[in-house]
């Protein structure tokens, strides 16, 4: 179980956030939500406009209405006061529905561009990624963009004009105040730039933790079976204990951040109010200021310093968008598998011939998976893949789906390099059957039919009966619409197998692949299949991959792969003849057929002695 904590491991160290891409980013969004902005920022205007009318009425109440027993202005100013009111209101719920609406759609349009081309990313990709860290990328990711082209963005220009506004009218009445105001604030703004500064990579990092422990989750969850079997939940409750305290500490010290801006920002009231007593309190008693003007520049020295201290809470708002968009650019910097597409040639039709020459392939730099492979699979022959474990079967029918391409050599289909085909194009001439058979939470028709949603429920039908599907769906009273669970959890091994083997029925295919089609099928189960398989076999190029080298007698050639090369080639019959690698391996599975035979209760084929030597688990 050491393999277990390999995501709790000490994190490397932090990547540089690359700001100019970030901000090219940031720009392309703003960009695409320009309407919607433009409004939104044209809304805040009036609003801060309006809301500057109620801090200017104390100096005309007190100076003029009260001082100089102006009574005839109470009423007019009583009217702006109400109007401005108003105008704020209507203007503020006008902007939460606008920019609301924006940054929605900003969020919907980015996970639709994040999931397509996570979609379309190279299978290796996802053999070397966490499917945690993807879902978080599409999903939480996106969320943060709300506060570039929503209320984030908008409140934080509306805080600045506020502020300049506000700033404009204090010079005026009294501009020496100000300037030591300004002299505050000042320092302030340096000790935010710091802040966002150490708090940017945090955000950063907690995204990449969560990522992280969402996966591993989704990994424990999804293989419970396994966990109890087992019995590995206190193992599986370590990991995620372990980096739950992961991001315990990095959330602790984002919290310890945020909570040093707003104790700066208490503190930057406090020392404004305390230069405001001091300077304000001899202004009056010089003459220099009268008693409303004191008040009024009470009044929008909060106006300054209301919006600098919310630049705390909405600068670390955008600061985490920041981060969320760094990642995001990361995945869509990684190139997708048909990127090339719009340079290669369509393909209309396959006649399904299919050439390797000379094929080599590596995942890992230096260490070969397959080396020379040269063969020739004719157009509607069946071609079966055979070897031991780790020898390349599977691999070369990567190859042949081009899920991978050759390190050298060339794939042609139909005397045409595989390699300038469109993926796409050739794939539609695809179907396949996996060992590990994947079904999704629906129906088992839909499920067969989703490689063509448009089949009509006759041709779902005709498959499932050639995959001896009906024995079974005739048993559940819903038929065809039994909800098959998450995975095809409700079904058994065989059944999922069947339904697999019916889906690739359904998509007809050129070209067929059937990696252990037949591997979870009881031996009943395997001989009423066979015929249909057969059936199909005759009109379509077919790779069989199978460990059972009775389902393959009939096979047009056969390929005897061992450490990556292929070592022998015919038919079953000859490659008997041959007395080689091919008889070795028949005979060995012919005399344990025949040995589970005798043992019928050995299920596994795994004999008293062997058994006896284990021993029970502890």
């Amino acid at each position: 179980m050491a393999a277990q904590g390999t995501i709790a491991d000490a994190p490397p160290a932090k990547k540089k956030v690359a700001w100019s891409q970030s901000w090219v980013q940031m720009r392309e969004l703003l960009v695409a939500h320009k309407g919607r902005l433009a409004l939104g920022f044209a809304l805040m205007l009036v609003s801060r406009l309006a809301g500057l009318v109620l801090p200017l009425a104390p100096k005309v109440l007190i100076d003029d209405v009260i001082g100089k027993q102006r009574a005839d202005l109470l009423w007019p100013l009583a009217l702006a006061g109400g109007a401005a009111t108003l105008v704020q209101a209507g203007t503020g719920y006008a902007l939460s529905q606008v920019l609301g609406v924006a940054a929605q759609r900003a969020i919907n349009d980015m996970r639709q561009v994040v999931q397509a081309h996570v979609a379309r990313l190279p299978v290796r990709y996802f053999d070397s990624t966490q499917t945690g860290v993807l879902i978080s990328r599409i999903m939480n990711d996106a969320e943060g963009i709300r506060n570039l082209v929503g209320t984030g963005i908008v409140q934080l220009v509306g805080g600045i004009v506020t502020a300049a506004l506000a700033l404009f009218v204090l010079f005026w009445l009294h501009w020496k105040l100000t300037l030591v105001i300004l002299v505050v604030l000042a320092a302030f703004g340096g000790g935010m730039a710091w802040a966002f500064r150490v708090l940017r990579p945090l955000f950063r990092e907690r995204g990449k933790i969560t990522a992280e422990l969402t996966g591993r989750l989704a990994q424990t969850l999804g293989g419970i079976r396994v966990v109890k079997a087992y019995t590995a939940e206190p193992a599986e409750e370590a990991v995620f204990r372990q980096n739950a305290g992961r991001l315990f500490g990095n959330v602790r010290r984002s919290m310890t951040g945020v909570s040093a801006t707003t104790s700066i920002a208490a503190a930057l009231v406090g020392a404004i109010g305390v230069v405001v007593a001091v300077v304000g309190g001899r202004s009056i008693l010089a003459g220099e200021m009268t008693l409303g003007d004191f008040v009024t520049y009470l009044v929008f020295i909060g106006l300054v310093v209301a919006p600098v201290v919310s630049i705390a809470s909405v600068g670390t708002q955008i600061t985490d968008a920041f981060a969320g968009l760094d990642r995001i650019r990361e995945v869509l910097g990684v190139a997708t598998e048909d990127a090339g597409d719009g340079e290669r040639e369509s393909l209309a039709d396959v006649r399904g011939e299919v050439e390797f020459q000379g094929v080599a392939f590596e995942y890992e730099a230096g260490k070969p998976v397959l080396q020379d492979i040269t063969f020739r699979a004719a157009a509607g022959s069946t071609t079966a893949l055979v070897g031991s474990s780790g020898s390349g079967k599977s691999t070369l029918v990567s190859l042949v789906m081009a899920f991978n391409r050759p390190l050298s050599g060339r794939i042609l289909v139909d005397g045409r390099d595989l390699e300038r085909i469109r993926l796409r194009d050739w794939r539609r001439h695809l179907g396949i059957v996996l060992q590990d058979n994947f079904l999704f939470d629906g129906t088992i028709a839909e499920n067969v039919a989703f490689a063509r949603p448009e089949s009509t429920r006759a041709e779902i039908e005709e498959s499932c009966r050639l995959a001896n599907c009906m024995q079974f769906v005739d048993g559940f009273e819903k038929g065809l619409d039994t909800i098959v669970g998450e995975r095809g959890v409700k079904l058994s091994g065989g059944q999922r197998q069947r339904v697999a083997i019916a889906r690739a029925l359904l998509a007809r295919p050129r070209i067929l692949i059937l990696d252990e089609a037949t591997s979870s099928l009881d031996s009943e189960s395997e001989a009423l299949i066979q015929d249909g398989l057969q059936t199909l076999r005759q009109s379509r190029t077919t790779f069989v991959i199978a460990h059972r080298l009775s389902t393959i007698r009939t096979a047009d050639q056969i390929l005897v792969l061992e450490k990556g090369r292929i070592v022998e080639r015919g038919t079953h019959a000859e490659l008997l003849k041959l007395g080689g690698r091919y008889k070795e391996l028949h005979d060995r599975q012919h005399s344990l057929e025949s040995e589970r035979f005798v043992n019928p209760g050995e299920s596994f084929g795994v004999g008293p002695d062997r058994l006896a030597v284990a021993g029970p688990r502890a």
